[in-house]
C-alpha cells in the first residue's frame, strides 16, 4: 500500500489530478476553498461544469478507482486548488 498527497492548483482546462496505476486506488478529494459558490468539477480528460459532478467549497469526495482508471478535474472559477489524498490497493 502507497500513500501519495498533493495539492494542485486548478484552471478552466482539465487537469490529470490521479493518475491510473496498474493497482486499484481509493481517492479522496478535498476543494480547499471556503468561499461560497467556488466549485471544483471531477471527470474523465472531458471534464466540465456541464457535465460533472461537483465538490462545494471545503466539501470531501471519496471514490474507489479501478487500475487503468484516471480522473481529471477543472475549477470554477480558476485557481482554486484540490487536496488529493491517493491510497494505492497492493497486494
Amino acid at each position: 500500500m502507497t500513500i501519495i498527497t498533493d495539492r494542485i492548483t486548478l484552471g478552466t482546462a482539465a487537469t490529470l489530478i490521479v493518475p491510473n496505476d496498474n493497482m486499484a486506488q481509493e481517492v479522496h478529494l478535498h476543494n480547499m476553498t471556503k468561499s461560497s459558490n467556488e466549485y471544483i468539477y471531477v471527470g474523465n480528460a472531458a471534464v466540465s461544469t456541464a457535465n460533472a459532478i461537483h465538490i462545494d467549497p471545503g466539501e470531501d469526495l471519496t471514490m474507489m478507482l479501478r487500475p487503468g482508471d484516471s480522473l481529471y478535474a477543472i475549477s470554477d472559477p480558476s485557481g482554486l486548488d484540490v487536496g488529493v489524498l491517493r491510497i494505492t490497493k497492493g497486494d
